[in-house]
């Protein structure tokens, strides 16, 4: 079982219930799933590129990404209906708490200047959205097979509609959030 799993089992689903006064042990807050993806509208014209970005895809998430498909062809940016403009992957269960577990303890400082995620980042329903510039800052890409920075968005989906809540529980699970001064 993964260690976060088993630290949110035993101390921090307790911990959660006490703070927030729930009564209902299903009430508690957890992550339900992490999608993590990248926008690749410019594999149109790269395909070679677009493999690689899915080969790196596949090793940060460990399982293989579904590639997103244009639903509109438009004329402006040359794009055609049908033709892939991005990869994602959902991660849920154990998968979901050891990405979380590399993200938090060995990613996430591997990012030059970092001085915390933003807070804001919230959409008012308890779930909460980062972004990534390179790829590299994951220690299962080999830096040295490089040939491109590639971002990535993360969003992190609770069980709870509160963002107090999940900003709670996402801490409880060693996420750092940037402090206000």
């Amino acid at each position: 079982m993964a260690r976060l799993l088993t630290q949110y089992k035993d101390q921090i689903a307790s911990a959660l219930k006490d703070e927030f006064s729930i009564g209902n042990v299903m009430a508690i807050p957890k992550l339900e799933k992490i999608v993590i993806s990248m926008g690749t509208g410019w594999a149109k014209d790269e395909k070679a590129r677009f493999e690689v970005a899915q080969k790196q895809l596949t090793l940060i998430a460990g399982q293989k990404p579904v590639i997103c498909l244009a639903k509109k062809s438009v004329s402006n940016f040359k794009l055609r209906e049908g033709s892939p403009v991005g990869l994602k992957a959902t991660l849920r269960g154990e998968r979901m708490y050891e990405f979380f577990d590399r993200l938090v303890s060995l990613a996430i400082p591997r990012v030059k200047d970092f001085r915390g995620l933003n807070p804001s980042g919230f959409d008012g329903r308890g779930n909460y959205n980062m972004g990534l510039n390179e790829q590299s800052v994951f220690p299962e890409i080999d830096p040295v097979s490089i040939t491109f920075n590639q971002g990535m968005n993360i969003c992190f989906q609770t069980s709870t509609n509160n963002d107090e809540q999940a900003r709670a529980l996402l801490k409880a699970l060693g996420m750092p959030f940037a402090t206000s001064n």
